[in-house]
């Protein structure tokens, strides 16, 4: 425990930026037509219009963020191994920023670091952009000004899997299955939270299944430590 008591897990939860494209600003609508431009490439009929409903999330210039889960590893009083979960939820995503950023200045700054899957390439630069966008200066573990690359205290299950071959995307719902992991994805996945979001107006629900790859991601990294899982009875979701 130790060796990983520092350590936060974290998944975010993004949508477009708003729930129609007509109601872009039209500077945004040009460069989202930019965009646009290189996806038509492969997809022939495909209008703006639907590949913002579609894609625009993905990017941190076109979406937002609508959940944050983080989860620390605990260890009870007989030494099983556990996990704390939280989630920040809101529509307004100012809102949602600050309160992720006052949790994370409560803990050691010095010590701390973020693990996600794929964080290095979506969730970590996502939050980052999306907190500039915002006005709101980054806190110390996402702000990477000045540091040498083994400072940066970042990790990434995507990465851990990968043992150096740059090439290889595996998904988080493949290793959760090769491992044996529970997940949350046959209730939810993420190609569905834009239309949960803005159809179903179901925010609890994109919240919960956020948590779920949280808990699936503290449970991969455990495995890829060569760790035992963690029992479902000592995970609590606060």
């Amino acid at each position: 425990m130790e060796d990983f008591k520092n350590i936060l897990f974290l998944d975010i939860e993004t949508v477009a930026c708003t729930e129609h494209y007509a109601s872009l600003e039209e500077r945004m609508k040009v460069q989202w037509a930019r965009k646009a431009n290189f996806f038509r490439q492969r997809e022939e009929g495909q209008t703006d219009e639907n590949l913002f409903n579609e894609r625009a999330g993905i990017y941190a210039e076109f979406g937002k963020i609508i959940v944050i889960a983080i989860g620390k590893l605990t260890e009870n009083e007989k030494g099983e191994r556990g996990l704390k979960t939280k989630y920040f939820a809101d529509h307004d995503e100012t809102t949602l920023l600050q309160e992720f950023k006052s949790a994370l200045e409560k803990m050691d700054q010095s010590q701390l670091k973020l693990c996600a899957h794929n964080g290095k390439e979506f969730d970590f630069p996502y939050l980052s952009r999306r907190m500039l966008v915002k006005d709101i200066s980054l806190p110390l573990a996402l702000n990477l000004s000045g540091k040498k690359s083994w400072d940066i205290p970042h990790l990434d299950t995507m990465e851990l899997w990968k043992f150096g071959d740059y090439k290889h995307y595996t998904s988080l719902d493949l290793l959760a299955t090769i491992f044996n992991i529970p997940t949350s994805k046959g209730e939810l996945d993420g190609s569905k939270v834009n239309s949960v979001y803005y159809q179903e107006k179901d925010l609890k629900k994109i919240a919960e299944y956020c948590v779920g790859d949280v808990v699936a991601v503290a449970q991969l990294f455990l495995k890829l430590k060569g760790l035992s899982l963690i029992a479902p009875e000592n995970i609590i979701h606060s």
